[in-house]
């Protein structure tokens, strides 16, 4: 008889959409959001991009090395060299997280956003009716994690 239980995850995976760059990490440090500065709009091509946050030692790039561009003062952003697609977003200011993009992932939709952040960068269209709470820029603090 098959087992139908559900196991705890341990990791997050995820890829580019070509597939030749892979990562592993630990899980998010934080509930995951969606970013609509300016920064994000341009580096995705879309009005928002979904983060996660996980501990920057515990990404691992199991395929491939990403392209790596410095997009503002202190931070650095990450894509796959051969489809475009953007990976990663580090912060000098907090060096000891990276967040990784959601439509990357392998299963995003097992880590719905908690909320949107840098409402005041929004396009004038971009007015979320989901009902998660919006942030005029970062969030105040930590939202906790719901795995």
């Amino acid at each position: 008889m098959p087992d139908n239980t559900k196991k705890p995850r341990k990791t997050l995976s995820g890829r580019c959409l070509c597939g030749a760059i892979k990562y592993v990490s630990a899980l998010p440090l934080c509930a995951p959001t969606l970013c609509h500065c300016e920064s994000c709009r341009r580096a995705s091509g879309s009005h928002a991009l979904g983060w996660i946050t996980v501990a920057r030692a515990s990404l691992i790039f199991t395929a491939g090395s990403p392209q790596r561009h410095p997009s503002s003062p202190g931070v650095e952003r990450s894509f796959c060299g051969r489809c475009g697609s953007p990976l990663s977003y580090f912060d000098e200011q907090r060096p000891d997280e990276i967040d990784l993009t959601l439509g990357s992932l392998n299963d995003p939709g097992a880590w719905p956003p908690a909320d949107h952040i840098w409402m005041s960068d929004a396009v004038s269209w971009d007015k979320p009716a989901d009902g998660l709470p919006q942030h005029a820029q970062t969030r105040a603090g930590s939202t906790t994690v719901q795995a």
